[in-house]
């Protein structure tokens, strides 16, 4: 049995051992590298009697939807997958997201095949982006253990379905010493699961109906507007649970690592994030005025913020893992999009890397930020 307190242990086991002390009613899980271990303790901890139900489907498409069954009908609900996995469970994200059912899911990021490759990049996820679930991306194991209750929290009180990433094998796979939080502290912040919407016979309701052209399009602005909505209301989520357990993140939106008073920004998502914190301290003990904007929230993208903080820099650069076939990267995008908004002008590089495992290395962010600091914009640079 684990308890509040610091554990030497496995990312993944620390993920799973976190939503043994969440305790939701059904867990459906198909196992896929690298997610395999949080489902399989999690299928432990049910022959264990420690978790109420471990559902062994036959696919992802299965888990997803077992659990949208169960959420409709009323009860919290988990689940954790991966890449191939994730895109089986494609068509039943949108399905749980306009029902606006609060499920919440792990994802270990991997590429996509093919060539097959298990390791990690973020092309799984990022085309998810448009189904309707908040994305959060975690940089840290012990961050995407106090991010899980946050996003129950968050799911159930806002009826969306929450997708909390990690970076497969950089986190899943790490050993170290982690903070799980202890039941009774969970139970007290997220409390009893009783939506006022459900499947009941007693009380018969339809949900995910069959909607004609002007009924279906005000469901999706509706969601859309919400999720927008939420942009502002994640940081007083994050506020009161981070002072719950005295362990502080960020906002729970994005993470300000110098990036307001510096003159070139680099800007990405998850655990590369830890590489280019340390190259800012190398060179920042240089005297050179570099930063981080780490994004957090992805989904809804926080473009106000990212403005605000980006408004004085005079060169930035977007690194992500992802390509988007015949068109420019989603984060670099939104980015543009945020400061063409608020009428910045500013030279922006996009860098693209770390796909398929490939690692990023302090020397490449070193790199990196000598082009920004040329200011000279390059486009869709492969490192």
């Amino acid at each position: 049995m684990f308890v509040e307190g610091k554990k030497t242990v496995e990312g993944s086991i620390a993920i799973a051992e976190t939503v043994v002390n969440i305790q939701p009613d059904v867990v459906a899980c198909f196992p896929i590298t690298p997610s395999t271990h949080i489902a399989e303790h999690l299928n432990k901890a049910y022959t264990d009697g420690r978790i109420k139900t471990y559902v062994a489907v036959d696919s992802e498409f299965a888990a997803i939807s077992v659990l949208a069954g169960a959420s409709a009908a009323g009860v919290r609900t988990f689940s954790t997958t991966a890449s191939q996995g994730l895109a089986l469970m494609h068509e039943v994200l949108f399905a749980v997201s306009s029902m606006r059912l609060p499920v919440v899911m792990v994802v270990a990021n991997r590429s996509l095949n093919s060539p097959l490759s298990i390791w990690n990049d973020h092309q799984d996820t990022m085309v998810e982006r448009d189904s309707g679930w908040i994305q959060f991306y975690c940089e840290t194991n012990q961050e995407v253990v106090d991010t899980l209750p946050l996003a129950y929290k968050i799911a159930e009180e806002n009826k969306v379905p929450v997708m909390v990433n990690m970076d497969g094998f950089y986190l899943t796979h790490a050993v170290e010493q982690i903070v799980i939080p202890g039941r009774k502290l969970i139970e007290d912040y997220i409390g009893e699961y009783d939506p006022d919407i459900k499947l009941d016979p007693e009380n018969p309701v339809a949900l995910g109906i069959y909607a004609k052209p002007e009924h279906n399009q005000a469901f999706k602005v509706q969601l859309d507007e919400d999720l927008f909505a939420l942009e502002k209301k994640v940081p007083g989520y994050a506020d009161e649970w981070y002072s719950i357990i005295g362990r502080e993140h960020d906002n729970g939106v994005i993470e300000d690592y110098y990036a307001s008073d510096a003159d070139y920004v680099i800007i990405a998502l998850s655990s590369v994030c830890g590489n280019v914190k340390e190259t800012v301290d190398k060179l920042r003990a240089e005297g050179e005025k570099v930063g981080l904007l780490r994004v957090k929230l992805y989904r809804p993208f926080p473009y106000e913020e990212v403005a605000e903080i980006l408004k004085n820099v005079k060169s930035i650069g977007v690194f992500e893992k992802m390509l988007s076939m015949g068109a420019k990267t989603p984060l670099y995008t939104d980015v543009l999009t945020a400061l063409y908004e608020k009428g910045i002008t500013v030279p922006v590089s996009s860098f693209i890397g770390g796909l398929a495992g490939r690692d990023i290395t302090e020397e490449h962010i070193t790199k990196m930020f000598e082009v920004i600091k040329s200011g000279k914009p390059i486009r869709d640079y492969v490192w």
